[in-house]
């Protein structure tokens, strides 16, 4: 019996579940593997949706970008997943940093995915009612019946009969009541745009970068460059990019940018909020005893 064939959500929800579980497991030259697989799933079905051609995965990354189709944030993202799928299957990487890096990156695209392919839905239904509601059909049905007139007048007469009814309460309204109504209702709405920004702000979450063990802060990317301080273990750093080869990490120090070794970085989301905590605990030039690393 065949394999039953599987829709490109269904890969792509997959794809990062299977990553979530090699990470989970410590198989991290899989897990980014995996990323740059289930990445492709999303480019090539972006592509399908929006009538560009396939072909080479940095090739379709940069069309959706010049389509207007991402943006340069994400188009910056998903060359960042590929990269670093192509250097854990080329070279063997096998860095736990760079694999939750790629995880991350991916989980947020894979739910701006699938939020576009939500709406999307949203916006076909509503067409498809619209149609229905001012008494067109969609067009393929236009295009298999003929035009009936009886059918017109029996959705429109009930329209105009609500329309007259309401422009006749309209008219023996108390203009008071009508204002009190209006600013009751403007008022709810205000509520309820307050209450869905604050849960919208409630649900939004950062990545906090700490040091695992006591590490140099270094002028450049390089064991040989001179040592700025050294961090302790624990110290929470604001976390810049990668260095290109991906093993250094370039962090904000002292109104400047220096380097740390990013094997001894690790990452966690946390809400919003508690990033201004965070910071207060960044440390500027902490001294830290032996033992020290990069």
């Amino acid at each position: 019996m065949p394999a039953e064939r599987k829709t490109a959500r269904e890969l792509i929800e997959n794809g990062l579940k299977e990553t979530e579980k090699l990470l989970s497991r410590k198989q991290y030259n899989a897990a980014m593997i995996n990323s740059r697989q289930t990445l492709e799933y999303i480019v090539r079905s972006r592509c399908k949706r929006n009538g560009i051609a396939n072909g080479d995965l940095p090739d379709m990354i940069d069309d959706l970008f010049r389509e207007d189709i991402i943006s340069r944030d994400t188009a910056g993202a998903y060359h960042k997943i590929r990269l670093l799928g192509e250097k854990a299957l080329r070279d063997g990487d096998n860095n736990a940093y760079n694999a939750n890096s790629s995880y991350q990156l991916l989980s947020k695209e894979v739910y701006a995915y699938m939020s576009d392919v939500k709406q999307r839905k949203v916006r076909r239904q509503e067409d498809a009612g619209a149609g229905y509601r001012t008494g067109r059909a969609p067009a393929r049905e236009r295009r298999s019946s003929s035009f009936d007139p009886y059918s017109l007048l029996k959705i429109a007469i009930p329209i105009l009969v609500i329309i007259l009814v309401i422009l006749l309460v309209r008219l023996f309204r108390n203009g008071s009541s009508a204002d009190k109504a209006a600013e009751t209702t403007t008022q709810a709405v205000e509520e309820t745009t307050e209450s869905a920004s604050a849960e919208e702000t409630s649900e939004e979450t950062v990545t906090i970068y700490t040091t695992t063990r006591n590490l140099n802060v270094r002028t450049a990317p390089s064991t040989d460059a001179d040592i700025l301080t050294t961090l302790a273990a624990g110290t929470v750093v604001d976390f810049v990019r990668l260095s290109d080869d991906g093993q250094w990490a370039c962090i904000n120090y002292d109104n400047g940018e220096a380097y740390v070794s990013a094997q001894y970085l690790s990452s966690a989301e946390a809400p919003a909020a508690a990033e201004s905590g965070a910071e207060g605990e960044s440390a500027e030039g902490d001294t830290s005893p032996a033992g020290t690393t990069a």
